[in-house]
């Protein structure tokens, strides 16, 4: 176990999260928020009092004999870690009184889950706001992606930073764009930047302020949620409402197929099958529910605006409401809940299973029915012509494994509060998929504040679990992998 190379990327990530929080400690100075200021300095003197314990320990720190294992373990240490900080400020500076409440929020914010404790986020200080958003931002492309990003990894062992890649990166398989995986980041950073600015430009034409649509682009981008309008954005324009809905798709969509489009290999991404699963169902998926729900709005356009917004917003687990979408009729809400499921692309931002992995699971279904029919018939599963490793379906079907053990045994814990089923399940459902909003008690129009400490640890879990793939997590409480050898 290769300690030493551990504790220098947990010591990187702190160094780069206390400096994440500079602006919103300036945001407060600005503002006359000087008590949530200086929180936001302590917050940031101990993620580098931390982070320079760390840089110490991991001197002649080694690269050599990193594997799997160590990334994965990197992973998960590192996001709660990074969790742990980043709910500094909003504890100590009293907006959220209870440690585990503030700690639930910013592992909301972290995970683009957009869950929230908070019950009228309006009366929070603009800088705790902006470190909600911009929490988002972060965790959307993933911190240690950004710091592959930036740092040079340097050395014929640099290899492995494609465990460190593949354990944060979104998807049932992760593979290079360019030759180094530095430059893969930076590409994915790149793009990235480029459409959040996008986004903000857009928002600010259609008359929002400068702080709201930072804000909002940043859980866009993020695909998180958080919102700093008690009615999420219900109350904006349509032209805005409209903007959020086409930036939360584009966000949903694997990041390969931009740059495939820059290199102009656009008959590339026109063949792509999970690119035309995920705009199918987002098709489907509208023109179902605004059949459903035409008669709540009586107009054609206040009706599919609506209907694309939240299925925007579900599938690509971003979790913005325009409405209060718990007033559907439940084949309306049915739908919602098999989006929450089956989630964005695999290399976007977005959260849930995956529409690679829902695709394999269905081709992989279909072999073996036709097995059953021709036993001696080799078929070998391909994904836009390309074909897909052993390796890689036994992955996804451990994952789905997992995923429905998980799911399972966390509804059950959250029972004991004694709620409704429908609060009880979709609350689990919303945070292991990073969606934000369930239904009943949990919808758009309420908060998780209300809910135990006990069902708020499981769901900060799930909300780990979910963002990380589920392996990272659970190789925390692997006994052997803590092994040095």
């Amino acid at each position: 176990m290769n300690y030493k190379m551990m504790g220098r990327f947990l010591s990187m990530i702190l160094a780069v999260e206390a400096a994440f929080m500079v602006p919103p400690a300036l945001i407060g100075l600005y503002e006359g928020a000087h008590f949530t200021a200086l929180a936001f300095l302590i917050a940031i003197l101990v993620g580098l009092a931390i982070a320079g314990g760390l840089a110490l320990f991991s001197r002649g720190a080694a690269k050599r004999n990193f594997y799997a294992r160590e990334g994965l373990l990197s992973v998960g240490i590192g996001w709660i870690a990074m969790s742990l900080v980043g709910c500094l400020p909003l504890w100590i500076s009293g907006e959220f009184p209870n440690f585990i409440d503030a700690f639930f929020e910013i592992v909301s914010g972290f995970t683009t889950t957009g869950s929230s404790v908070c019950p009228n986020v309006e009366l929070l200080s603009r800088a705790v706001n902006y470190w909600r958003c911009f929490s988002h931002w972060v965790g959307g492309m993933g911190v240690l992606v950004f710091l592959l990003a930036i740092v040079p990894a340097g050395g014929k062992n640099a290899g492995f930073t494609m465990h460190l890649m593949r354990a944060e990166s979104p998807g049932p398989d992760v593979g290079k764009l360019v030759p180094k995986m530095r430059q893969t980041a930076a590409t994915l950073y790149i793009t990235y930047v480029v459409l959040t600015v996008s986004d903000i430009l857009f928002l600010l034409f259609g008359g929002m302020s400068v702080f709201e649509a930072v804000c909002t682009a940043f859980g866009t981008a993020g695909t998180g949620g958080f919102g700093i309008k008690a009615d999420s954005l219900a109350g904006y324009s349509p032209y805005i409402q409209w903007v959020c809905t086409v930036f939360m798709i584009l966000f949903g969509i694997n990041f390969n197929c931009y740059y495939l489009l820059i290199l102009r290999k656009i008959t590339g991404v026109l063949k792509d099958e999970e690119l035309r699963f995920y705009i199918g169902a987002v098709v489907a998926s509208v023109a179902l529910i605004s059949i459903n729900v035409f008669k709540i709005y009586g107009s054609f356009g206040e009706t599919v605006r609506h209907s694309f917004f939240q299925v925007a917003s579900i599938i690509t687990t971003t979790g913005f409401a325009t409405t209060d979408f718990d007033l559907w009729p439940t084949f309306s809400k049915i739908i919602l809940l098999i989006l929450m499921v089956i989630g964005a692309c695999a290399g976007s931002t977005g959260g849930g299973i995956k529409c690679a992995r829902v695709l394999l699971l269905g081709k992989s279904l279909h072999r073996n029915i036709s097995q059953m029919l021709h036993p001696n018939k080799v078929q070998v599963i391909r994904v836009s012509k390309k074909p897909i490793s052993e390796q890689v379906l036994s992955g996804t079907n451990a994952y789905l494994c997992a995923y429905v053990i998980i799911l399972a045994l966390s509804t059950l814990v959250v029972s004991i509060e004694g709620k409704s089923f429908t609060t009880t399940f979709t609350s689990v459902l919303a945070c292991f998929n990073n969606i934000g909003p369930g239904l009943d008690a949990v919808g758009p129009s309420c908060h998780f504040g209300d809910l135990s400490v006990l069902s708020k640890l499981v769901l900060i879990f799930d909300m780990l679990a979910g963002r990380l793939e589920i392996f990272p997590m659970l190789m925390l409480f692997n006994r052997r992998a803590w092994k040095r050898h």
